[in-house]
């Protein structure tokens, strides 16, 4: 289910990309496609959220929080928490690397 136009979750609009080295949805799509698995920059974000939401479901379980639907959705779209990932994700491997 696509959100209403001018949907804003609590915490912004999430994003992906520029500020922290990564890349679009659409730059994902076009570079999944020319490894052969062809994907559109929706697909791209859906796949990223199912991602977020698997993540958010086990963090409501560890927490102990009833993880409904609605609340891991809103949790897994949230930037502030996508953003909380990245840097557990990027510490980890910085860590690793030393």
């Amino acid at each position: 289910m696509s959100m209403p136009k001018g949907y804003k979750v609590d915490g912004g609009y999430a994003t992906v990309g520029a500020g922290v080295g990564g890349a679009g949805y659409r730059e994902i799509a076009e570079k999944m496609t020319e490894e052969g698995c062809k994907m559109n920059h929706s697909t791209a974000r859906n796949v990223f959220l199912s991602a977020m939401k698997k993540m958010a479901k086990e963090m409501c379980v560890l927490y102990d929080i009833n993880p409904t639907e609605e609340k891991v959705t809103r949790i897994a779209s949230d930037p502030r928490f996508q953003d909380s990932i990245h840097q557990l994700l990027r510490d980890t491997s910085v860590s690793r690397a030393v």
